[in-house]
């Protein structure tokens, strides 16, 4: 296992301490730092932003060939972080010694450590990790006007204020569904200069509340409508499971909701961040993958695949197939016939 340990302070800048192991390349633009790498270690990109009163972004993309540890080590006052996994998943604790907790993916997690301490991350082997980390300094963040830290949920209160008996601190929250929308955005702003500066800030704010207003609902056992349980995300796997099992049925969104026991808006919006489709175009995408492999590997006629994949019409079938490949199922057919003949010739 690889491990890279860096000084978390104002003075040393963090992408450039990453760079020394994994050997890549920095740009500075627009008030960004980010690095690029790929080569024998992995791949991806990690940015780091700083903003006003103590706020800053640190996020990853990141693909690693064998488990990398990267060891944060605290000297100067400890932020409190925000995170959240949009992919993938890492592990993380406060101090080497101590058990390893497993980060999720859509879960909200809140942090902060003692000063001189560590904060430890283990990124998973040949996983794509996408993090994101808001870092507050809450002493310059309470400088700030009209900071309202007062109302925040007593336990992160404290921690803001700098008790040091609840630290450190640690929040596995619940999984959250507009956390994870608003992040794509984030990481796709376009533009440059003020225009893009100001995008990331107005979404990184929106985040932030986000995550303060999950960790209050969460210690208060009240539920988001924008949230996701553990098991609401295992129910949404299995329901995707059911619909490749069960091609041949008609499936609709009311039956398939009764079969996962989630309400039918939690689970498309499910479907949506897990598969970045409706569950009507899931279900789609399926038959035709399915029909496209029969097609290709099976002697059945194309009237069979259609109704095999729980279609009447040929002719829809037709079309919808020639949308998602370009090409009509009889002449893909064809196509691969004359594929095996030229090869068995060869």
């Amino acid at each position: 296992m690889k491990i890279i340990e860096i000084e978390n302070t104002k003075a040393l800048s963090i992408i450039e301490q990453l760079n020394e192991s994994l050997n890549g390349k920095v740009t500075k633009k627009d008030g960004e730092e980010i690095l690029e790498f790929k080569n024998d270690l992995g791949h991806g990109s990690i940015r780091n932003i700083a903003f006003d009163w103590g706020i800053s972004l640190l996020d990853y993309d990141v693909y690693f060939y064998e488990d990398l540890k990267i060891i944060y080590k605290i000297t100067e006052e400890a932020p409190i972080e925000f995170l959240f996994v949009s992919e993938g998943n890492l592990k993380y604790n406060s101090d080497e010694s101590a058990n390893f907790i497993e980060l999720e993916r859509f879960q909200n997690v809140i942090i902060s450590n003692k000063e001189n301490s560590r904060n430890v991350y283990i990124f998973p082997s040949k996983v794509n990790v996408k993090l994101n980390v808001i870092q507050v300094l809450s002493d310059e963040y309470s400088k700030k006007k009209n900071n309202n830290i007062g109302t925040i949920q007593e336990t992160l209160l404290s921690v803001f204020q700098g008790d040091k008996n609840n630290l450190p601190y640690k929040h596995l929250g619940g999984y959250n569904l507009k956390i994870a929308s608003i992040i794509k955005n984030l990481n796709n702003v376009e533009g440059s200069g003020i225009i893009k500066s100001l995008s990331i800030e107005g979404q990184l704010n929106l985040i932030l509340a986000l995550q303060i207003s999950e960790h209050r609902k969460f210690i208060n056992k009240e539920t988001l409508p924008d949230s996701l349980s553990k098991n609401d995300i295992k129910n949404i796997h299995k329901t995707a499971n059911y619909i490749v099992d069960n091609v041949s049925q008609y499936m609709s969104i009311k039956t398939l909701s009764s079969l996962s026991g989630l309400t039918p808006k939690k689970l498309q919006s499910g479907f949506k961040l897990l598969y970045s489709k409706s569950v009507n175009e899931y279900i789609r995408q399926i038959k035709l993958e399915i029909a496209r492999d029969l097609i290709k590997n099976t002697d059945k006629s194309i009237s069979e695949i259609v109704y095999s994949i729980g279609y009447r019409s040929r002719s829809y079938f037709s079309k919808i197939f020639h949308d998602k490949y370009n090409i009509l199922p009889t002449d893909y057919r064809d196509a691969i016939k004359r594929s095996t003949i030229k090869s068995k010739t060869e």
